[in-house]
């Protein structure tokens, strides 16, 4: 079961602030090996901005071959599960049908993204990650137990900007 992000129901007050996200996780880290309740700490990322990384240009291959790639994989599930509850021919196996699969996804999406970047005139023929960064990234604990988690940090000799 997977945890669900819950707004606080009580107040809450910033104990450290860090200059990084793996800084504040180090932190948090360190607060849990000392049986500290996390559960009431909280990372808040402030002053967020958005971010891209551009990872290379776009030509026509290159945007024929992540479609490709794309098509070939939903190519080779969907022949799969044809395979699989037989809906094809008894006589053709699964592996058969997703390999068949993803060459006809592979070609189609190949096309697809040959014709999309031709398309596209030019416009946006770069690759990118986009991400978010923050300026400085604050420890929120609940007021209850804040002074707790305080003093521990404190205690650590680690770098505690209020």
């Amino acid at each position: 079961m997977t945890p669900t992000l819950q707004h606080p129901t009580t107040a809450q007050r910033v104990v450290a602030s860090y200059p990084s996200y793996a800084a504040a996780e180090h932190a948090v880290d360190y607060l849990s090996d000392h049986q500290f309740p996390v559960e009431h700490v909280a990372i808040v990322g402030r002053g967020l901005h958005s971010y891209e990384q551009i990872t290379g240009r776009l030509t026509w291959a290159r945007a024929a071959g992540y479609q490709a790639i794309g098509g070939a994989i939903l190519g080779a599930v969907f022949g799969w599960i044809l395979g699989l509850f037989d809906l094809v021919n008894p006589l053709v196996s699964g592996a058969l049908l997703a390999l068949n699969g993803a060459i006809v996804g592979a070609v189609i999406g190949a096309i697809l993204g040959g014709v999309a970047h031709a398309l596209a005139g030019g416009r946006r023929d770069f690759a990118s990650v986009s991400a978010f960064r923050a300026d400085s990234y604050d420890l929120l604990v609940d007021d209850t137990h804040a002074e707790q988690a305080a003093h521990l940090l404190s205690a650590s000799g680690q770098s505690v900007e209020r």
